[in-house]
């Protein structure tokens, strides 16, 4: 079975022994064979990572991962983009993560692996790719930990004066630029706390997480419940007053908050049954995120004239506020939204460190990264290193173009996890999968024959990832390809040399 490290005999170009390449074309595009990535599963520098999580786990890393941030923190920002037809791009987004999320589950099922959509890079489109999808990976989570944790300190305020009358000053809970603040303390400490449950082991970690996440769907119906008293119909219109731009401008942003079924995948490694349940976990917790945000924003814009929402990062404790005239219910969900936005960046950060963690076995970054704490079977050393990096980050740039350049590295990375699936549908047909993108190899009457139909949901998935980054606004393409030249930088300098791969196949031409 391929989730128990054991895999068919490789065929074809997928032979697992390496072999000296002679250009350079060749030994950019070289890919680590399908059969020899789930070998490797778990592995790493000093102690193994180990098999712990169920399907209902996996599920609530997922949800964890999603749950909160678009609702949460972005609406605020999305609102004033799109007007009432918010609730359109929270569609949009879940539409076009959904034919992603098919890819997701297929290549989950059958490279059960840490590295998510980089791995699958790597094994279908070559090194080269694989860097830059990881390196974009790096981009998506990295950020995102600091855009959500950027969010915290706004409802830890208003729990803090909702209780006891103080909160945080501006200084040191705003970042620096934005209403006076200097350092985002806050955002440091959640990313603190939750590097603290890391380092305790993933079932621990798991455990603390789905805890948090059942809060925070109590909490967000609580708020439908309250709120919908509220409701104007007055609110919802014009329901698209910046037309059809504003409301693809909005998805573009809100997708950023869809990536949980991407962290559900880099759990790979410590599954038990990761070709049965990474499927199930992706597709039913994309299901249920994309179903509450519809149902949380409806209520939401209906609550408030969507002009209130400009500025806005703690808008559902407004509403709750102005809709019942007392405070107690805004603070019973800023309660809520402080555990819930504390379960992204538990989340979010475990897929970070899990990736690099594969990057590093792999030897395109530094061994530190695949060291593994051998009593807690934790990569220790990879934690604290991502942990502190992005809390500093958190700390120190504003929301707005942390969720903007997350977006971008996860459409990026999304796309070519669709390009993964067509690939290896042509080049590896007979392989076994767990899961199978719907239409993918159904045959279809040609003339005299019946071929079989290319996966055509992937390709659709490609489509949309492109058009919603399309929609990301020029300042976030100059920032993305500036990252995107320091990753080819780095690629050159050190992994293209001291990859494995490279240094099996030096090692193959020496012996020749």
């Amino acid at each position: 079975m391929l989730d128990q490290g054991t895999a068919p005999p490789a065929t074809g170009d997928d032979q697992s022994s390496p072999r000296p390449t002679a250009g350079l074309g060749a030994r950019l595009m070289r890919r680590k064979p399908v059969e020899r990535l789930v070998a490797e599963g778990g592995q790493g520098e000093g102690g193994s990572l180990r098999r712990s999580l169920g399907m209902w786990q996996l599920t609530m890393i997922s949800i964890g991962a999603t749950l909160g941030t678009g609702i949460f923190v972005v609406l605020g920002e999305a609102v004033p983009k799109a007007g009432p037809a918010v609730v359109v791009s929270f569609i949009l987004a879940g539409l076009t993560a959904l034919f992603s999320a098919l890819s997701y589950a297929e290549l989950a099922g059958t490279i059960p692996v840490s590295g998510s959509s980089y791995s699958y890079a790597y094994a279908t489109l070559g090194e080269i790719i694989a860097w830059v999808c990881g390196w974009c990976l790096i981009l998506e989570y990295g950020v995102s930990v600091a855009a959500v944790a950027v969010g915290w300190g706004e409802y830890l305020n208003e729990l803090l004066d909702g209780t006891i009358g103080v909160t945080i000053p501006a200084a040191l809970s705003n970042p620096p630029g934005e209403g006076g603040g200097w350092f985002n303390l806050p955002a440091l400490l959640v990313v603190l706390l939750c590097m603290a449950f890391l380092l305790g082991g993933a079932k621990e970690s798991a455990r603390a997480n789905t805890i948090m996440v059942g809060v925070k769907i109590v909490a967000l119906l609580l708020f439908c419940a309250v709120a919908f008293m509220g409701i104007r119909a007055g609110n919802y219109k014009p329901f698209m007053p910046l037309g059809l731009g504003g409301v693809s401008a909005a998805g573009a942003s809100l997708f950023f908050s869809y990536i949980g079924f991407d962290a559900a995948s880099t759990a790979g490694e410590e599954a038990k049954d990761p070709k049965k349940d990474l499927p199930k976990a992706i597709m039913l917790s994309l299901l249920i995120v994309t179903a509450i945000y519809v149902l949380v924003a409806a209520v939401a814009v209906g609550a408030m004239p969507w002009g209130d929402f400009e500025g806005s990062e703690a808008a559902l404790a407004g509403i709750m506020k102005d809709v019942t005239g007392q405070s107690f219910w805004a603070v019973l969900l800023a309660a809520g939204a402080v555990i819930a936005i504390a379960s992204v960046v538990l989340t979010v950060l475990y897929g970070q460190t899990r990736i690099l963690f594969a990057m590093s076995r792999d030897g395109l970054v530094p061994k530190t990264f695949s060291k593994v704490h051998e009593k807690t079977g934790v990569p220790r050393a990879n934690t604290v290193i991502v942990s502190v990096f992005c809390g500093l980050l958190a700390a120190a740039v504003p929301l707005g173009e942390l969720a903007n350049a997350t977006s971008i590295g996860t459409l990026f990375a999304f796309a070519l996890v669709n390009v993964a699936v067509i690939v290896l549908f042509f080049t590896r047909p007979d392989m076994k999968r767990s899961f199978k993108v719907p239409l993918s190899g159904i045959r279809v009457p040609l003339g005299s024959r019946r071929i079989p139909l290319a996966p055509v949901f992937p390709a659709i998935g490609f489509g949309f990832c492109v058009y919603m980054m399309l929609n990301l606004p020029g300042i976030t393409w100059q920032w993305f390809g500036g990252w995107m030249a320091v990753g080819l930088v780095i690629y050159f300098l050190y992994g293209k040399s001291r990859s494995r791969l490279a240094l099996e196949e030096t090692q193959v031409t020496l012996e020749k």
